[in-house]
């Protein structure tokens, strides 16, 4: 039975916390006021992030979550995201893996969709 991988899904505004193992950022876009310093990052993996054009829809609207998180799922099949997506599970292979985001809303975020896929 595969071992089931820790990943945790924080914003990258967070103080880092000893259980974070390795931290990347998943966002696109660089985080507003935010110095490389500061993010305390192992990696920026900005290509398994969500287009520009369904970032936009999406707009992280609450009532969008659930089809944003289908059509993500589907541009994460694309090579490019699919290799980013790969390297992800390999980092959160034996150690913690924190995806960080810059969104107010981690829970329905890029970095939620990307943590329960690979939990499993």
């Amino acid at each position: 039975m595969a071992r089931r991988r820790t990943v945790h899904v924080r914003r990258v505004y967070e103080d880092p916390a000893q259980s974070d193992g390795v931290r990347v950022l998943v966002d696109r876009v660089w985080p507003r006021g935010m110095t490389k310093d500061k993010a305390h990052l192992d990696e920026w993996c900005k290509q398994v992030a969500p287009s520009t054009e369904l970032r936009k829809w999406y707009s992280h609207d609450p009532e969008r979550f659930t089809e944003f998180s289908r059509r993500y799922r589907t541009e994460l099949k694309d090579p490019e995201h699919a290799d980013a997506l790969a390297h992800l599970r390999d980092l959160a292979g034996d150690r913690p893996l924190t995806l960080l985001t810059a969104t107010k809303h981690p829970e329905i975020s890029e970095a939620e969709v990307l943590a329960e896929m690979l939990r499993s």
